[in-house]
């Protein structure tokens, strides 16, 4: 039986909650095939199950997506075949591993454009911008767009993709020192978070109001950032690297102009095995046409998961954490 080094978490708590153990994999069962990893990505979800804040039953492994090779394959599968280089992001925790078996039908082949580190770098991150440009709202030129954390994983990807849909994209950051970050990823202007008035200076830069608002930030930026919005503008909040976002009375939303407020994520936008994979070519074609690229800021090897966190909690990192087995 192979045995594979394995990321468990058995209590919510501080990244020193994270151990590394040797843990016996069985083979790959029908419909499964076993991947080695050769990358794993990182991402803020992972943050937010080890302390409890989307709660996991314990004990469990964490991490969504990764890169690798085909090394076994169970009964009934033809696709991929042993050695086949393939990635992943919705195939269930468990990615912070050496090795680890997956349903093939979570699986996504990777073209010879894109490296192992950029898969496991943009899968989860470029599929969350690809459902945000192309369904959530449908990126169009001339819109005025507000991204939050724009100097981030999610947010690089994001404001790059929505500038060469040819959006002007304001962004904003937590600290003035990722501003170049922001800016070189296409912003017109880069707004400071820790400046109590954001807002204002966002209307000030643009001229005028966004026509959606994406906000990753959550509990201290989710009310002023229906206060960025058009009349009947759409804000959407995708994540919480602040807290849980406030719950908002329907009638604010109203006062505000008729707007839009949505909670999407990326597993329901990626549920189908061929929506998948459609959705995983729209990004692989984005990625060869050179408007979402790789910015690596830190890699980190397994041992050293915990301080992988606690860089990114600290916000000490510029870009993508890439976690190599």
């Amino acid at each position: 039986m192979t045995t594979s080094r394995i990321v468990e978490l058995a209590e919510f708590g501080a990244p020193d909650v994270l151990k590394l153990v040797q843990r016996e994999i069985a083979p790959p069962a029908a419909g499964e095939v076993q991947i080695r990893h050769t990358a794993i990505g990182f991402n803020f979800i992972d943050i937010y199950q080890r302390k409890g804040i989307y709660p996991l039953p314990l004990p469990t492994g964490l991490g969504f997506e990764a890169a690798g090779v085909v090394e076994a394959v169970g009964e009934g599968v033809r696709e991929p075949e042993v050695g086949a280089r393939v990635a992943y992001m919705n195939a269930g925790v468990g990615a912070y591993s050496e090795r680890r078996n997956v349903a093939a039908d979570k699986l996504v082949a990777l073209p010879d454009s894109v490296s192992d580190d950029m898969a496991a770098t943009l899968l989860f991150k470029g599929m969350t911008a690809q459902y945000l440009v192309r369904k959530t709202h449908k990126v169009e030129p001339g819109d005025v767009v507000l991204v939050h954390s724009a100097a981030g994983g999610v947010g690089q990807i994001l404001t790059r993709w929505a500038t060469a849909l040819g959006a002007i994209v304001f962004g904003t950051t937590g600290s003035p020192e990722k501003r170049e970050t922001a800016l070189a990823a296409g912003c017109r202007e880069v707004l400071d978070l820790n400046d109590p008035q954001w807002p204002e200076a966002f209307l000030a830069a643009a001229g005028k109001k966004a026509r959606v608002v994406y906000d990753a930030v959550g509990k201290d930026t989710l009310l002023r950032s229906l206060d960025c919005a058009v009349p009947f503008g759409l804000v959407v909040s995708y994540g919480a690297s602040s807290g849980k976002a406030p719950s908002i009375d329907p009638e604010v939303l109203n006062k505000k102009g008729c707007l839009f407020l949505t909670r999407p994520s990326v597993f329901p936008h990626n549920a189908d095995p061929a929506t998948f994979r459609a959705n995983a070519a729209d990004l692989f074609d984005a990625i060869a046409n050179g408007h979402v690229k790789a910015d690596i800021g830190a890699r980190f090897r397994l041992d050293h998961i915990a301080e992988a966190h606690r860089a990114a909690e600290e916000r000490r990192v510029k870009g993508a954490i890439l976690i190599i087995p």
